[in-house]
Parts: C-alpha cells; sequence; structure tokens
C-alpha cells in the first residue's frame, strides 16, 4: 500500500470534520474539478453488513432491534461487504471509516467519540485491543470485504458510520451508512472490563431474558419471576439513551462500566433527575399501577420511552429489575439480590436504633434506622481498576452492589453503587462507592432503647448481632432455584472473623459504641420467640415465646405483652391486630411458654432486666396454574389455561389476570368477575411461541379482597418442522465461533 495512502487519514478528518453532514446517504465531499474525474471517485453502491452471522457471532441476535441495526460488542470484530461502481483499484483508490458517536454535538478523536480508520490488508493483524482495526479480508471485482473491530474500551452507544473513498487524482465522496450501529459491552472478550470467564454464567447473567425476585420474610420466602425482556422492542434504544439523557454520562465515560453502573443507579429512579420510575411506599397507588402488580421491566421501560417520563409507581423489586434489564441489555451481568431483614442505616453509624416508649411500642419519629422484611438489589460483574489492591493484597473485582432504590443521598443524588461485595466482605467501609451504606444493610447491630423523654437518658434494652442480613439470596445458575449467597456478604454468625470485621467496619466510622456493652450483666432469664414457617393466608396461625430460667436457685416472675401490628416490607408499623398480656413465674432451672403473635415485651421482677423482640412473617397465597392444551411448538399457536383457586372464606370479586412471556408483545389481560369461596376461576388464550428452546410465562392475579398473586411456568418449546437448523452459508473463516446459546 503506497505511502500517501497511509498517511492520508489525518489531513482528511480535518476535511471531514469542515464539510457539512448532509442527509442523503451518498454525497461527494469535495467534488473535483474535472468531471470525468468526479465520475471516476470509487462509489459505495451498497453495503451488506451480514446481520445474521454478525449478530450470531456477537450473541446479538435475540434482539428485536436486530432487524434494522447492526448490533455488536466491543474488542471483536465484526464483517461487512462493501460494493461499488466500480472496481476497487489499491493504487489508486483510498478508503477509510468513519464512526462518530450518534448524540455527541462535537465528536472528538482525543474523547473517543470520533474514531478513523483506514483498512489494512489482510485480517491477521487488526491492532491492539485498545485501537480501533480494519482490515480487507476479500477483494473480489466491484466488491470489497473487511472486519472492523471496535476498540475494547469504546464507548457504548450508538454510532454512525462514514465511508469515504478518495481518487489519487483528486476527489473524494463520503457514504453514509442509513442504519444505526450499536456498540455494548463485551462480556466474552478477555480484554473487556466486564468480562466473564465462565460460560453458563454468560449465559445465565446476560442472555437470560426471565429471572426470580425473592420476596416475602426470612422465615417465609417467596420466589416471584419477572420478564426482565432486555431483547425486546425499544429496550436497546430506551436503556441506552437512558446512559445520555438522564443519566447525563458523557459519550467519552460510557465505556467505563463503573461510571454506567453508578449513573444507572440513579436513572432508574426518578427523585433527582425524572428517572424510569417513581417510587411509592403509600397504600394510594392512584393515577398509575401498583408496584405488587408489575410482572417484568418491558412494559415499563416501553412506557418511559414513549412519554419520557416516570412511570408510575415502583417499589425495590421493580427497581431492580428495570436495572437489571438495562445492565443485561447493554452487556454488563447482572442479577437481582434480595436480603431479608436488610438494615436502613440513615445516620452511618453500622447499627440499627429502635427506641421503645413506656407502652412498649415502637417510637416510629425518634426511630429513623428500619429493617426491611427484604429489600432487593443489584449486583453487577466488573474489573474494578480504581480501587487498586486492599491490605493483605484484596482484590476488589468482580460482583458490586448497584442499589436503585432511593434511600439515602450518595454524592447529593440517589443513588448506590457500585461497591465492591468483597470490600463489603472484609469491612472496607470507606471504598467507593457507598460501601458502609451496604455494610449497614447485611451486618448492622440492632439495637433497642427505652426512651423515657427528651431530658431522660435512654436505657439499652437488648441488643441483637444476628438480626440483620438473613438468607441473601439470588436465582441460581441456569437453575429455577434460589442460590445462598450470604458468605459473599459476610463471615458466619457467632464466628470470630465476623465479629472482629464488625469491629473493625465499627472504628472507621468514628462513632462512640461503648453503650452496646452496658446493660449485659443479667442474663439468668432466656427469652426466645418462635414463630410457624408456613403460615397460609386465611387460616389461623400461633406464635410461641419460650421463657427458659437458668438460675440454679431463684424463681422469677416476668410480666409481658404480646402485640400483633400488621406491617410494611419496610419494617414500619400499621394497624394494631391483637394485644395481650402475660404474666409468668419461672421456677429455678425451669422453662414455660407464652403463645401468641407477634412482638413481645417483657420485664423480670424485682430486676432492672427488661426484654424486647420482633419478628416477622408473611401469609403464604395461592400459585398460579398453567396448563397447555397440546404440543408446545415453536411458531405455532397453542390454547393455554390459566386457573387460581379462592383461599379466602368470602368471594374474590373484580379480579384481573395479567399475563406475559416471549412473543406477547403486549400484556395480556382477562377480567374475572367474581371467584365465590373455594371456587376457581380460569382464563383460556392462544398462545405462539415465537422460538424453540426454554422459556417462561408469567401470571398476576389482583383484586381488592385478594392482591400480589403470582405464578409462573418453565417449559420447552419444540422446533417447527419446517425450520432448518444449519450452519451460515458463507463460506468465509468466522473470526470466533459462537458458544452460547439460550437453552
Amino acid at each position: 500500500m503506497s505511502t500517501w495512502y497511509s498517511n492520508y487519514l489525518p489531513n482528511w478528518l480535518n476535511r471531514w470534520w469542515e464539510q457539512p453532514r448532509h442527509l442523503s446517504p451518498y454525497r461527494s465531499v469535495r467534488p473535483a474539478t474535472e468531471n470525468s474525474i468526479t465520475e471516476d471517485i470509487l462509489g459505495v453502491i451498497s453495503i451488506d453488513l451480514y446481520l445474521e452471522e454478525n449478530h450470531d457471532e456477537h450473541h446479538t441476535d435475540f434482539f428485536s432491534a436486530a432487524k434494522e441495526a447492526l448490533i455488536v460488542r466491543r474488542g471483536e470484530p465484526f464483517r461487512m461487504r462493501l460494493n461499488f461502481n466500480r472496481p476497487f483499484n489499491p493504487n489508486r483508490d483510498a478508503i477509510s471509516f468513519i464512526f462518530t458517536v450518534a448524540d455527541e454535538k462535537k465528536p472528538s478523536p482525543g474523547h473517543g467519540t470520533l474514531i478513523g480508520i483506514v483498512p489494512r490488508d489482510g485480517i491477521d493483524n487488526l491492532g491492539d485491543p485498545l485501537d480501533w482495526g480494519a482490515g480487507i479480508e476479500e477483494h473480489e471485482g466491484q466488491s470489497l470485504q473487511l472486519l472492523i473491530k471496535p476498540s475494547v474500551t469504546c464507548p457504548v452507544a450508538e454510532w454512525k458510520l462514514d465511508i469515504d473513498t478518495k481518487l489519487l487524482g483528486g476527489g473524494s465522496r463520503s457514504f453514509l451508512l442509513p442504519r444505526p450501529i450499536y456498540i455494548l459491552f463485551n462480556p466474552w472478550c478477555p480484554n473487556d472490563q466486564v468480562y466473564m470467564p465462565i460460560r453458563d454464567k454468560r449465559k445465565e447473567y446476560v442472555l437470560h431474558d426471565t429471572t426470580l425476585i425473592w420476596r416475602g420474610s426470612y422465615n417465609r420466602l417467596r420466589p416471584s419471576v419477572w420478564k426482565l425482556g432486555q431483547f425486546e422492542r425499544h429496550v436497546l434504544e430506551c436503556s441506552l439513551k437512558l446512559l445520555g439523557t438522564i443519566g447525563r454520562v458523557p459519550a467519552s465515560y460510557r465505556g467505563d462500566p463503573v461510571r454506567v453502573a453508578r449513573a444507572l443507579s440513579a436513572a432508574v429512579n426518578s427523585v433527582d433527575d425524572d428517572g424510569v420510575i417513581l417510587g411509592n411506599w403509600t397504600e394510594d397507588f392512584s393515577g398509575g399501577t401498583a408496584p405488587t402488580k408489575w410482572i417484568g421491566s418491558t412494559e415499563i421501560l416501553q412506557q418511559f420511552y414513549k412519554t419520557q417520563k416516570p412511570v408510575k409507581y415502583g417499589q425495590c423489586w421493580n427497581f431492580s429489575g428495570v436495572l437489571t434489564t438495562i445492565a443485561r441489555a447493554l452487556g454488563i451481568p447482572s442479577r437481582i439480590v434480595t436480603c431479608y431483614s436488610s438494615a436502613h442505616d440513615t445516620q452511618g453509624s453500622l447499627t440499627v436504633d429502635i427506641f421503645i416508649d413506656h407502652n412498649n411500642k415502637k417510637m416510629d419519629a425518634e426511630t429513623t434506622d428500619s429493617i426491611w422484611n427484604y429489600h432487593v438489589w443489584n449486583e453487577v460483574w466488573m474489573t474494578r481498576p480504581d480501587l487498586g489492591v486492599g491490605s493483605n493484597g484484596l482484590n476488589y473485582d468482580g460482583w458490586q452492589v448497584v442499589d436503585a432504590t432511593p434511600q439515602e443521598a450518595s454524592d447529593n443524588m440517589y443513588r448506590v453503587g457500585p461497591a465492591s461485595v468483597a470490600a463489603v466482605k472484609n469491612g472496607e467501609i470507606l471504598r467507593s462507592f457507598d460501601c458502609g451504606f451496604v455494610f449497614s444493610e447485611v451486618n448492622a447491630d440492632k439495637v433497642y432503647w427505652r426512651y423515657n423523654g427528651p431530658f431522660q437518658p435512654i436505657k439499652l434494652l437488648r441488643k441483637d448481632t444476628l438480626a440483620i442480613g438473613h438468607l441473601i439470596s439470588t436465582k441460581a445458575v441456569l437453575k429455577w432455584e434460589r442460590d445462598d449467597i450470604t458468605n459473599s456478604y459476610k463471615y458466619e454468625e457467632r464466628t470470630d472473623e465476623e465479629r472482629n470485621v464488625m469491629l473493625k467496619a465499627l472504628k472507621q466510622s468514628r462513632h462512640a459504641f461503648s453503650r452496646y456493652y452496658l446493660n449485659d450483666s443479667f442474663n439468668e432469664i432466656e427469652f426466645d420467640m418462635q414463630l410457624g414457617d408456613d403460615i397460609k393466608i386465611g387460616e389461623n396461625f400461633a406464635v410461641v415465646v419460650a421463657i427458659a430460667n437458668r438460675s440454679l436457685q431463684n424463681a422469677y416472675t416476668a410480666t409481658g405483652q404480646l402485640n400483633c401490628d400488621t406491617a410494611l416490607y419496610t419494617g414500619l408499623n400499621g394497624q394494631e391486630v391483637k394485644s395481650v398480656n402475660f404474666e409468668i413465674e419461672i421456677q429455678p432451672e425451669a422453662s414455660e411458654y407464652a403463645s401468641f403473635n407477634i412482638s413481645c415485651s417483657a420485664v423480670v421482677k424485682d430486676t432492672d432486666y427488661e426484654y424486647f423482640a420482633q419478628d416477622d412473617f408473611r401469609v403464604r397465597k395461592p400459585d398460579i396454574k398453567f396448563t397447555f392444551q397440546g404440543d408446545v411448538v415453536a411458531k405455532q399457536p397453542v390454547d393455554v389455561i390459566v386457573r387460581l383457586t379462592n383461599p379466602l372464606p368470602i368471594p374474590l370479586r373484580k379480579g384481573t389476570f395479567h399475563i406475559e412471556g416471549p412473543g406477547i408483545e403486549k400484556p395480556l389481560r382477562f377480567r374475572i368477575a367474581e371467584i365465590p369461596v373455594g371456587g376457581t376461576a380460569a382464563s383460556t388464550f392462544k398462545y405462539v411461541p415465537p422460538y424453540a428452546g426454554r422459556a417462561s410465562l408469567l401470571a398476576k392475579f389482583s383484586c381488592k379482597e385478594l392482591d400480589d398473586v403470582d405464578g409462573y411456568l418453565h417449559y420447552e418449546v419444540r422446533p417447527h418442522p419446517d425450520d432448518i437448523i444449519n450452519p451460515y452459508r458463507s463460506s468465509h473463516n468466522i473470526i470466533r465461533r459462537r458458544n452460547d446459546v439460550i437453552a
């Protein structure tokens, strides 16, 4: 290749930027003065983007947008063929590719938002992973086949492509590709910051479009199915646009997954920036959809994309589901995590301080900290070069916590993370970002205080080092089961390691904690409140308070109160259901039992000892059942029946089934006038599975008497007989072979 060709790009780039860009995809950038020369300039007639092959190679073929756009992952090459108006002659023709970030007003080479590439001869070396590269794979007559490799650190965005041709004698032309090019993060590429080396995990955390979210309480775990729908219509476009508009991430930083994840944790909620979802923790959901009625992210993101206004309404699992959808759409491995008995530490003290009045009621006004009986957040997978290496060689790479639920401001915006899970486990609470807040969520000490008035000293009633951070859960890899990941966040309870990490964290928080060790001398009476694990809605239940006297000679009388109150999942009390007083004498080395529901306060007479404990439970709701009326075959209709049995002693009136699944573009809704006591409601619909393989149908039922009932069915779709499965017809060598499919 001649010297002028290799030195051609920088001068051309300046001229290209000075020229106005026209709407026509084919234009003359610098017309020659002689018509004969102008006509002889190499012109691009058409471009074959090999959409099917490239999307298969880059694991993007399931995207709805793949029909209209080229969707590729950075750090790996994609193929295209250029067809010209005459044969290409490398001795007199020059070609260059100009990529620009579509929404960047002033693209710049220095910021990585304006890239110019001259293709090399051959494809053996496309350059360093940090650089863009292009190579000519095949030259045949009036067509040229090339491979183009985006930099492994390039911005994740929509890109425009201009193809410029130049004639040695003078004059040049430019062709604007009429299709958008979306470049995504690449967890398949070892040089990408989000690289995930294990194949099954890539399938689960990037490609799967349905997942489970655990809700309920620690003694009644309830999995709910959630349709992520990262490949559905407008979801990718919405996700990319969100970064630049609501997330306000400059185009030059959209290749940094740390910056992107932190921006998304703010952009998914609407508090600071009119983001995707408006949170609502009241009981009034007028003007919108109740959080319990959403069954997936698709409808939420499509509505936001259309209106550009926050969608009403959401709570923690909705925020988490939507963030997971966006992250997977962009190519960042992500999963949904539930922590039972999760602390909300408002003061950064690493303790949850609960104040009790003289009537043994929790004082909501004074108690700013709270415990959610479950809280849902996200983990995203990436390396953390910004954190360096910690003490004793601690590595902060891997799973990072991000949380879009607006709880506390971080750097003046409601967001959390990305916080390294490894840093949280090891008490590194000062590491960026928000490690201290996440540490409190999973491992704070719970402390009860007797409040006797504004001018009276508070009294420590009880400290509980085991109350926070139970059964931290996520969906298992390629299984519809729960994976307990508690040990990734903290060392085992009741071990020296766990207490040492807690003390290490407390010292970093700069608070005084000597009060935790007061009032510990009396230990002859022990209380234990026990709650059944399977409490069904519509049935009776009981709680047992076991009181044991460990003294060898002293008898004690305990007086107390058992209370049953409704509660929100955030830990705030609702209405009182029932309250019962008790007085029990416990002989030396004896045990007694008091039974009711579901908080207990007690005083041991003739001592200063007081006791207070709470427990939470969730009643089990019925399941929605699916039944197929025939074989499930791709692209072939099948009847589906959805059923629900009424478990309550009253009729259910004006109910609605809400159903989603692959190929159901708009959620199905079926109204049910009434389900009598003990009766079963059923609705039938026709369903056409869009593709073969594993899939899931999701359903919710809601009515005034019984809300937030869900169900799901995982099933296998057989291939349609007319489908032909064979390799691509192209005889060209494929740079790398696909090794992941959704299955």
